[in-house]
């Protein structure tokens, strides 16, 4: 394929992995559950257990999904909720509550929540919802994305270029996902760290030259292009 760039969307029934999800809960022991649950989906996972920590991480960090308890230590979940909407933040949100009332439905949800799940509940149906949530913002309901000759199956977690599957590492696999995700958006360093190590940012940034530079490598002698350009002082564009 030649020309501009395009970003294709097939629509199938699956399950995206290797996102990044703010589990905000009180109860150490659900969120650890949860949190437990969805890295063995292969999620990346954070958690905060009051309100003030909570408003931190939403303030500074992003989310493909934000699980949500409404009763928290220091303040309403659904104040976090109003923040988040009034920010213009575009993370997902799962509301998560045991007070399984309409009243509290309907609110969370004329806030801008995209779905309610009262507690208790399977973990099973928390991590399909939370799925279905990422499909529709981030692919539009996709398990695979296209970039020119690039191919991703999100579900098998594969890529072909041009026929061929070049062998990525799990990080250099999360991180082409990353990039094609927020095509023609320069992203710092920062954030790519962020992303792929969560909380251990400072300890892993330095790696990142290495993996753009060996996933560059890969794509390449798989017959495609070399789609990431590096900005000076800021961090990488992945474009045409």
């Amino acid at each position: 394929m030649t020309g501009a760039a395009c970003f294709n969307i097939h629509y199938l029934p699956v399950k995206i992995t290797c996102l990044k999800i703010l589990i905000i809960e009180d109860e150490v022991e659900l969120s650890e559950s949860i949190a437990t649950y969805l890295k063995g989906e292969e999620y990346i996972c954070e958690i905060a257990a009051d309100y003030k920590s909570a408003v931190y991480k939403t303030e500074v960090y992003e989310y493909d999904c934000i699980i949500l308890d409404i009763t928290l230590p220091g303040g309403s979940g659904l104040e976090i909720l109003k923040q988040l909407k009034a920010n213009n933040n575009v993370d997902g949100v799962l509301i998560i509550s045991a007070r399984n009332s309409i009243e509290d439905k309907v609110a969370g949800l004329t806030l801008g929540a995209d779905d309610y799940l009262p507690k208790p509940f399977h973990l099973s149906e928390l991590s399909a919802r939370i799925a279905a949530i990422i499909r529709r913002r981030n692919f539009f309901g996709s398990n695979i994305i296209e970039f020119n000759e690039i191919s991703m199956d999100t579900q098998a977690k594969s890529i072909t270029i041009n026929g061929h599957s070049p062998e990525l590492t799990k990080k250099e696999y999360e991180l082409l996902l990353y990039l094609i995700c927020n095509k023609r958006k320069v992203i710092s360093k920062n954030a790519i760290a962020q992303h792929l190590w969560a909380d251990e940012t400072e300890r892993n940034i330095d790696f990142i030259y290495t993996h753009i530079k060996n996933l560059r490598k890969k794509i390449v002698e798989a017959g495609g292009t070399d789609y990431i350009k590096s900005v000076y002082g800021m961090g990488y564009k992945f474009t045409d």
